[in-house]
């Protein structure tokens, strides 16, 4: 089992900046892909970003390129996503995700992929 808790969101006005973090517990997740998703009200959960913990292989939303960064913290356990210029369309829940590396596939996208999820913590951008 991995447990995931996000953490760092909150209230920004747009062209802002938040870091959000995830952090792990349970099995050594150096061999996973992490992910990030977000949930807006009345809308499906969507990708954000993903990365493969280790190898550095990231992936993007088209949504999220040049603004958001994913990132690793192998010593605490903890990924990161760096989100600036922020919008008001970016409010949403995000969620941490995480799966078994998979040697045969690229960085997943789809949420279906991920085993393994957080909470959510909100975000909110204010125009």
């Amino acid at each position: 089992q991995v447990q995931l808790v996000e953490s760092g969101g909150g209230l920004v006005q747009a062209g802002g900046s938040l870091r959000l973090s995830c952090t792990t517990s349970g099995r050594t997740v150096t061999r996973y892909f992490m992910g990030w998703f977000r949930q807006a009200p009345g809308k499906e959960r969507e990708f954000v970003a993903a990365i493969r913990w280790n190898g550095g292989n990231t992936a993007y939303a088209d949504s999220a390129k040049g603004r958001f960064t994913i990132s690793g913290d192998n010593a605490k356990n903890t990924v990161y996503l760096q989100m600036n210029s922020l919008k008001p369309e970016d409010t949403a829940v995000y969620y941490c995700a995480a799966t078994p590396y998979n040697p045969t596939t690229v960085v997943p996208g789809a949420a279906s992929a991920y085993r393994y999820w957080g909470k959510g913590t909100q975000v909110t951008v204010s125009s």
